[in-house]
């Protein structure tokens, strides 16, 4: 009885990986035990960047927009606090772009949010 070398499936899945690293540095580019690890470690990294990417634009706009407000002599609390309560709906992204791009017009929404 002949031996099973698996061939097609076998070679398809390994190719798959080894075009998935391409561009990997040395043996974790050609080594196929390697580049299966490489490849499964930066899958597994892609899934938590994405996820990570997420918190890290928010924490920018959160530092933009805080930078614009205490230029306008406000801080990003209050500021933040006196839009939702003057039901202002201007995400972080729109006011931090705003801040950077169009600063009167962002000095503007935080004279407009100051409580009187």
């Amino acid at each position: 009885m002949p031996r099973v070398k698996r061939g097609f499936k076998a070679r398809r899945r390994r190719n798959r990986y080894l075009d998935a690293a391409e561009g990997f540095y040395g043996g974790r580019s050609r080594m196929i035990r390697t580049v299966m690890e490489a490849v499964e470690n930066a899958w597994k990294a892609s899934y938590r960047g994405r996820k990570e990417k997420k918190r890290d634009f928010r924490a920018l706009w959160q530092t933009r927009i805080s930078a614009g407000a205490t230029a306008s002599g406000m801080n990003y609390s209050r500021l933040m606090g006196s839009l939702k309560e003057k039901q202002i709906a201007l995400n972080r992204k729109m006011l931090s772009e705003l801040a950077i791009h169009y600063p009167d017009d962002f000095k503007a929404i935080v004279e407009f949010a100051r409580p009187k």
